[in-house]
């Protein structure tokens, strides 16, 4: 009797399994018509700030050519 049972068990699970395999999915990937367009707004400002030593300062102004 052991064996019968066995056997409709296993049945039982292969045919559930043969059952819900018309059940998956298929899944399509399409490329979009128009190009995908992404609009970055970003503004960067920069500051830049400097030192001079007092020497280098005059040095600068006595030859402004230079730079």
């Amino acid at each position: 009797m052991r064996g019968s049972a066995t056997g409709k068990g296993l049945m039982a699970v292969m045919l559930a399994a043969i059952g819900s395999t018309g059940l998956g999915g298929c899944v399509t990937v399409n490329a979009p018509d128009k190009p995908i367009e992404i609009n970055l707004n970003i503004n960067i400002t920069q500051e830049v700030v400097y030192r001079l030593d007092g020497e280098a300062k005059a040095l600068i102004e006595q030859n402004r050519g230079i730079f």
